[in-house]
């Protein structure tokens, strides 16, 4: 057996300690949100757990428990005398699903996520997949949430005015697919910004298709945008001026015959813009927190998905410009190019 360093061994199980709250800690914050505990606090006025039960309608004991484990955590501080409070920049992350910087949908999504994992670990030793419908359902509901914040920040001001004049094309009226849409978020964005154009959101997953008609509905706009099921390699229609997809071209068993039919049904001078989570071509630059979050994911999420589908290409999360463009190439498309980045996601234009 090799020697071990008792100071570094004591080191690592530290950082394990460390990881073990953050896991015990996600379905309290999930808790929290569901319970409207972190709601009651957003005024920063410092409260006790019988203050907090009695607002919220729930049982001081839990939540005596609930708070000291959240200021364990740092989520919000601890002023004494069994009072704690709020501070605005924690308000804004675990409450405001407008801002970029929410993290709710996050948590949702992770502890679904592992739900699943006797199936995973079946999955491990065969090979199979494990399809995004057989996700807990859970996951859905959590990953439009961590990706809603995003895009509202993004899209429309950010990433659809740094492709070449497709903005133009949706100012006058285009003609738009929106590619794996989940519960649609990314489609009625658009659709509310430019309603000259007509906005088709795909997605094999009906019951997600269900919640993104149903939202439209509700909304008043179910004229100015559809829903439909479809798959990447079958949405029907020809003559799209944008065809996009939203932090999904990699979960795709087949992206290069997604990418190859997206082609025959672009307009001539149509584009197709891909966004990615933000990776490195080279795996030892994505070794940081937003790596790890990213192909955590990926094992979990992403490359099941992948595997569950014909091809099974299983590009991951983190599959990078230089992979992405090579799909993108092999599926018939002459111009590929980074558009523009955040710190979480890449933003490709992919043209005939």
């Amino acid at each position: 057996m090799r020697q071990v360093d008792d100071d570094r061994l004591m080191a690592f199980v530290g950082k394990v300690i460390g990881d073990w709250g953050a896991l015990a800690s996600a379905p309290l914050v999930v808790l929290g949100d569901k319970l409207g505990l972190y709601r009651a606090m957003t005024d920063g006025t410092p409260v006790t757990a019988a203050d907090l039960a009695a607002t919220t309608g729930t049982h001081e004991r839990y939540v005596r428990e609930w708070l000291a484990a959240n200021s364990a955590s740092g989520y919000f501080s601890y002023d004494g005398d069994g009072r704690y409070h709020l501070e605005p920049e924690q308000a804004v992350a675990l409450t405001d699903e407008s801002s970029p910087m929410c993290v709710l949908g996050g948590f949702e999504a992770f502890t679904s996520a592992i739900q699943v994992e006797p199936r995973l670990a079946e999955a491990f030793r065969s090979g199979a997949g494990v399809g995004w419908g057989e996700q807990h359902p859970g996951l859905f509901h959590g990953t439009a949430r961590f990706f809603r914040p995003g895009y509202a920040a993004n899209l429309v001001d950010n990433w659809l005015p740094a492709l070449n004049g497709v903005t133009a094309k949706l100012e006058s009226g285009a003609k738009v697919a929106d590619i794996g849409c989940g519960f649609g978020h990314s489609t009625t964005m658009m659709a509310d910004a430019f309603p000259n154009s007509t906005f088709t959101g795909f997605d094999p997953h009906g019951p997600s298709i269900e919640a993104a008609s149903k939202a439209a509905a509700e909304s008043g706009k179910a004229h100015h945008v559809d829903f439909k099921v479809g798959t990447a390699k079958d949405f029907p229609g020809t003559g799209y001026d944008l065809v996009t997809f939203f932090d999904c071209l990699h979960d795709m068993g087949d992206p290069e015959g997604a990418l190859a039919h997206t082609l025959s049904a672009l307009a001539p001078d149509g584009t197709a813009m891909i966004v990615e989570p933000f990776a490195n071509d080279d795996v030892a630059e994505n070794l940081n927190p937003l790596g790890r979050l990213f192909y955590s994911a990926s094992t979990l999420i992403c490359t099941p998905a992948s595997l569950s589908e014909e091809v099974g290409t299983a590009l991951g999360a983190q599959a990078g410009e230089a992979r992405t463009a090579d799909i993108a190439r092999m599926a018939g498309f002459s111009r590929f190019r980074r558009a523009t980045e955040t710190p979480f996601n890449l933003v490709y234009e992919a043209r005939p």
